[in-house]
């Protein structure tokens, strides 16, 4: 380990490869064994560069790419696959087998259930959850879970709610506090209970009337 920076109180478990230049807050742990496992019997990883603040929790079979950041109190279950440049916000919770890609940013207070995909450059605001389970305490609830895609560069707006199995679409905006219960199609803008699209992304203006998107980017 070359130039971590580990806080007395934060705890490194059996089994865990930290990158260079990592820095660990207080009162972390790292590596925690899930249920029906053994400490050290699964590999965690954290890539280079990675800030990792205090009173955050990553279990065991996790593998982060460089450039990491977690906000304070961050959940982070078992077997997700998390990119470079991602940031996941103050007591926010990932659970288990998510794919995170690359330049992902995942605000405070978000929820990411099971099997969620969120793709490169897409924004996650504060208190968005995501939900996966159609039967919620049914006799089958996780045989039928659905995870939630939230597809390149699309954002979702602060208190909104995504149902299981939805897909947002590319460069897609969610308007703040929407519950979104269908697909919503690339570059739209959708908003309300349950949210409706309302217009094109790309039609989005400033007060200055200067567009806010174009189109091509990311």
């Amino acid at each position: 380990m070359i130039n971590v920076s580990v806080a007395k109180t934060a705890e490194i478990m059996k089994n865990v490869e930290l990158g260079k230049n990592v820095e660990i807050g207080d009162f972390v742990i790292i590596g925690i064994p899930p249920e029906g496992k053994k400490e050290g019997e699964l590999k965690t990883v954290i890539g280079d560069s990675a800030i990792i603040r205090s009173h955050t929790v990553i279990y065991a079979g996790t593998v982060i790419g460089n450039n990491f950041q977690s906000g304070n109190h961050t959940a982070i279950r078992e077997g997700n696959i998390i990119g470079t440049n991602v940031s996941i916000g103050t007591m926010s919770v990932v659970e288990f087998k998510t794919k995170i890609a690359d330049n992902v940013r995942i605000h405070s207070q978000a929820f990411i259930p099971e099997y969620c995909e969120l793709h490169e450059g897409c924004w996650i605001g504060p208190n968005v959850v995501l939900t996966n389970a159609p039967f919620p305490k049914s006799a089958k609830s996780k045989e039928f879970l659905k995870g939630v895609i939230i597809s390149e560069a699309a954002k979702i707006g602060a208190n909104s709610t995504i149902l299981p199995g939805v897909k947002i679409g590319k460069n897609a905006l969610v308007g703040a506090g929407s519950v979104v219960t269908k697909d919503v199609p690339d570059g739209k803008v959708v908003v309300g209970n349950p949210a409706k699209v309302v217009r094109d992304v790309f039609e989005l203006k400033y007060p200055t009337g200067e567009k806010a998107y174009e189109e091509g980017e990311t």
